[in-house]
C-alpha cells in the first residue's frame, strides 16, 4: 500500500463515487431481467450480479474494513464475494431483483459519501476510497465489453455529451526511432497512487528500436485476412494455431463478409462497414502475434512500450534522459485533446487523430482509443509485495498477457505511462488492437 498522502480533496473523492456509481446504473438501466443474466460465457458475468459486486467491494474494503461498520444486507457475501464463489455458479445465485440491487448499490453510495465529509477522513479511508473508485471503473469497461459481447445497444451515459472534437484524422503510417539505453521500468514512490504491479521502477537495459506511430488499422489488418492469414499455420504459434482451430476462426470475431465483398463489423447491435483508418480492435494476443509474422514485424516489449510513452530523448537524439513522463504529452491529467477515453463518440477514432497527445518520440495515442498488447507475460517486477486486495494481481501472473494504454472505454482518471492490464492471450472480447515494432536483422 503507498504510504504518500492521497492528494485528492474529500470532496472531490465523494463526487467519484457518486459519478462512478451513475455510470454503473446508467450502463444497465435500458436492459430487461433477462438481458441482466445473459448468457453463460466464460468471458463475461451476469451484469445483474456484477453490479451488485461493485457496491459489494466498495463496502467491503471501505466500509467494513476501514470504518469496521456491519454489511448493509446479512447477505452480501454469499452473493457477491469474487474470489469464494466460482465463475460458473453465478448464474444460479438467489439474486435481488434489479430495484433491491440497486437499493443496495445506492445505500453503500451514501454511507461511504457519509464518511468522507465526517471531518478530516484519515489517508487509509481516502487510499480505499480510490481503490474502490478504479475497481468500479474497470467493471464499468467490463461491463460495456459484456453489451458489446451479447449484441446489446450502445450504452446511453449521461457522462458522453456532444463532442466537437474531430473524430476522423486518417492513418499515420510509418516507424519512429527510440534510441535504447537504462530505462526505469515502472511507477516511483512518489506517486500518489498505483496497483501493486506497477511497483515498483526498476532498472532495465532497452536497445535501440523502432516503433510504429500508432496502432494496426482496420485496413492494415484486414490486408492480413484477405492474404489467407487465418488459415496459414506459418504466421501462427503452436498454442495460437490451436486456438484458432479450435474457435474456427478465419478474421476477427466481430467481423463478417457481405456476399458483395463488403467487410462489415459489429458494434454493439448495428453492423458497420470497415472503417479503414480506426484501429482494428477486439484481437486477441495470438491474432496480434500472427499478423507480426506475417507483416514481418513484432509486439513491443512492455519495457519498450513504456519507453517509447514516456521517455524522452537527449539533446543528439542518440539516448534518452534521466526524465520520465507520466504520461505520452507530459505530466499534466488527459483531456479529450489529447487522449479519446471517457466513452466519448461511443466508438473508437481514427489512429491518427489528437496529436496533442504526442509522445516525445512521435508515437501517437498511446493512451486511449485502443489497449494495446504487448510480447511480454504479466510477471510481477523485482521484489513484488501484493496490496492488501491480494487477488487484484498475483494469481494471474504467468498465464496473462500485458496491455498498455487503455481504450476509448477507459476513465481517463484510471490511466497513465506505467499502468498495467492483463487478459489471457485467447480473449477477443476485450477492447484491444496493437501496435507493431520493425524486426532488425
Amino acid at each position: 500500500m503507498t504510504k504518500v498522502e492521497i492528494p485528492i480533496a474529500p470532496e472531490r473523492l465523494a463526487e467519484w463515487v457518486i459519478e462512478a456509481r451513475r455510470c454503473t446504473i446508467e450502463l444497465v438501466a435500458d436492459l430487461t431481467h433477462e438481458q441482466l443474466i445473459g448468457q453463460r460465457l466464460d468471458i463475461v458475468n451476469p451484469l445483474l450480479w456484477e453490479i451488485g459486486h461493485v457496491a459489494w467491494f466498495q463496502e467491503r474494503w471501505v466500509l467494513r474494513h476501514v470504518c469496521g461498520m456491519e454489511p448493509v444486507r446479512p447477505d452480501v457475501d454469499a452473493l457477491y464475494d469474487s474470489i469464494a464463489i466460482p465463475h460458473e455458479l453465478r448464474w444460479d445465485l438467489p439474486l435481488p431483483s434489479l430495484d433491491e440491487t440497486l437499493a443496495y448499490m445506492e445505500a453503500v453510495r451514501d454511507r461511504v459519501v457519509d464518511q468522507l465529509h465526517r471531518g478530516t477522513p484519515p489517508e487509509t479511508l481516502k487510499y480505499f476510497v480510490l481503490y474502490t473508485i478504479f475497481h468500479e471503473d474497470m467493471h464499468d469497461e467490463a461491463l460495456t465489453y459484456t453489451r458489446q459481447t451479447l449484441s446489446y445497444p450502445a450504452p446511453r451515459l449521461s457522462i458522453v455529451g456532444p463532442s466537437h472534437l474531430e473524430t476522423q484524422g486518417g492513418p499515420l503510417p510509418g516507424d519512429v526511432e527510440v534510441p535504447g539505453g537504462e530505462f526505469q521500468l515502472g511507477a516511483t514512490p512518489d506517486e500518489p497512487f498505483v496497483f501493486d504491479n506497477e511497483k515498483w521502477a526498476h532498472p532495465v537495459r532497452v536497445e535501440p528500436f523502432a516503433i510504429a506511430r500508432a496502432p494496426v488499422t482496420q485496413a492494415e489488418f484486414l490486408a492480413f485476412v484477405e492474404d489467407g492469414g487465418y488459415d496459414r499455420p506459418e504466421f501462427w504459434s503452436e498454442s495460437g494455431w490451436r486456438w484458432r482451430q479450435a474457435v474456427g476462426a478465419h478474421h476477427p470475431v466481430y467481423w463478417q463478409k457481405e456476399r458483395n465483398g463488403v467487410w462489415l463489423r459489429r458494434c454493439f447491435d448495428a453492423w458497420v462497414p470497415l472503417e479503414p483508418h480506426k484501429p482494428v480492435i477486439h484481437v486477441n494476443w495470438y491474432e496480434a502475434e500472427a499478423y507480426c509474422r506475417w507483416a514481418r514485424r513484432r509486439l513491443p516489449t512492455e519495457a519498450e512500450w513504456e519507453l517509447a510513452a514516456s521517455a524522452e530523448p537527449t539533446s543528439d537524439g542518440l539516448g534518452i534522459t534521466n526524465r520520465k513522463r507520466r504520461f505520452p504529452w507530459g505530466d499534466d491529467p488527459p483531456d479529450p485533446t489529447r487522449a479519446h477515453m471517457d466513452w466519448q463518440s461511443m466508438d473508437c477514432i481514427d489512429v491518427g487523430a489528437r496529436p496533442a497527445g504526442d509522445s516525445a518520440f512521435g508515437c501517437r495515442q498511446m493512451i486511449g482509443n485502443v489497449w494495446e498488447w504487448t510480447a511480454d507475460d504479466f510477471r510481477p517486477y523485482p521484489g513484488f509485495v501484493p496490496d492488501p486486495y491480494r487477488e487484484y494481481s498475483q494469481p494471474w501472473f504467468r498465464t496473462h498477457k500485458v496491455l498498455r494504454g487503455g481504450c476509448w472505454v477507459t476513465r481517463s482518471r484510471l490511466i497513465r505511462n506505467t499502468w498495467r492490464n492483463f487478459y489471457e492471450p485467447h480473449r477477443r472480447d476485450v477492447w484491444a488492437g496493437f501496435r507493431t515494432c520493425a524486426v532488425r536483422v
